[in-house]
């Protein structure tokens, strides 16, 4: 069987619900599930902290480690496991090196989203931020950003796809023209549902969720570090399973990934997030990326032909996620989302710079009939 045109639906929990906010917090799969109750239990029993318990932990952070790093296409040492995106963004805005002439380069300010803003706008009292121009879809001239660098250029920050027009940022060739910039990547809007491979991208460093399009849970996170780009991050927080010590009073850290990682994981989160990744390869990334473009293709198509319908992002769906961004001329976008959830269609409010929108993001477990089901019922609004 066609693996695009396979309906997968009951692989994930039933529900009366549309849900198409996957740019948001996806669902999960059932095997996760069963997989996260499965480790509950076998924790519980083998006794937590016991001798037993540390291998049995141990191997499931070596197996998630693997997985991600399939893929995203590196070795799994360069895998730290966080709690959110967030997370692995603050480990580079507050572990790099700066001084009064340094300047980072952000794509477009505001446009950018909060968690790959607002870290750096923090560092603003210390260094100068650079504004990268965008045109209405968030794209931006390669020769615009080159004109930017400079010797004090310490750190480019951009999104690999956009989560207000799903936009996806050609980064293997923007990576050609940063030389020895640092090159950091937020790829929330990107794993799991097109191909990501950080060896073409070539940036130093990348930060991403396990809560959207991996369809793991909530409080998972990762941040991929290039094993030579680690030193030059300081690490911010520091415990006994990053660091050790020697002569008594002097420390040292670890190396990748424990540098990183302070404190207990999210081990139960984690063992979900792992059966969601491998299920997601066994369905095959490339399958994905196929029909996700086929259900948004058919979204915007069919929202096209409804009159006051305004969409945002680029036409053509190789330059896009399945993020689906409109606005009904005359409606309020918080009303549409409000009147659309009462009849159990699950939108998400967003805004693109200082206009808000409706943005809808299928993935690969929707179906043809559920995005019908949506056009008609904004078509009763």
């Amino acid at each position: 069987m066609n693996l695009v045109s396979k309906d997968i639906s009951d692989d994930f929990p039933s529900s009366d619900k549309i849900y198409l906010n996957n740019a948001s917090v996806s669902l999960m799969p059932n095997q996760s599930i069963e997989a996260m109750k499965d480790f509950l239990i076998s924790y519980n029993s083998i006794g937590p902290d016991s001798k037993e318990s540390e291998p049995f932990v141990t191997e499931k952070l070596r197996d998630v480690r693997k997985t991600i790093a399939k893929i995203i296409s590196c070795q799994p040492d360069e895998v730290v496991l966080t709690q959110s995106t967030t997370d692995g963004i603050n480990i580079v805005a507050n572990g790099l090196t700066f001084d009064e002439k340094s300047n980072i380069i952000i794509r477009g300010m505001t446009h950018e989203h909060h968690s790959n803003f607002y870290p750096w706008l923090k560092l603003k009292e210390k260094i100068s931020m650079k504004n990268l121009s965008i045109d209405k879809d968030g794209f931006f001239e390669l020769e615009d950003l080159e004109s930017l660098i400079n010797d004090n250029t310490k750190l480019v920050a951009l999104s690999h796809a956009l989560y207000n027009t799903g936009s996806i940022l050609p980064l293997e060739e923007i990576s050609k023209i940063l030389n020895d910039v640092p090159f950091f990547v937020d790829s929330a809007q990107t794993v799991g549902c097109i191909d990501v491979d950080v060896s073409k991208i070539n940036c130093n460093f990348m930060s991403f969720n396990g809560s959207k399009w991996l369809c793991g849970p909530m409080g998972t996170g990762l941040f991929y570090c290039n094993r030579k780009s680690s030193e030059l991050l300081e690490p911010r927080t520091i415990g006994g399973e990053s660091a050790i010590i020697f002569d008594d009073t002097n420390l040292a850290f670890k190396e990748l990934p424990d540098k990183f990682q302070t404190g207990f994981r999210n081990y139960v989160g984690i063992v979900g997030l792992e059966s969601s990744a491998n299920y997601l390869l066994n369905f095959g990334l490339k399958n994905i990326r196929e029909k996700n473009q086929y259900l948004s293709n058919l979204l915007r198509e069919e929202l096209s032909k409804i009159p006051k319908i305004i969409l945002y992002g680029p036409e053509d769906p190789n330059f896009r996620t399945s993020i689906v961004s409109f606005n009904i001329d005359g409606m309020d976008s918080q009303e549409v989302v409000d009147r659309l959830e009462k009849q159990n269609i699950i939108l998400a409010l967003r805004e693109i710079m200082e206009t808000k929108i409706v943005r809808a993001s299928p993935h690969f477990f929707n179906t043809e009939s559920e995005i019908m089901s949506v056009i008609d019922a904004i078509k009763r609004l």
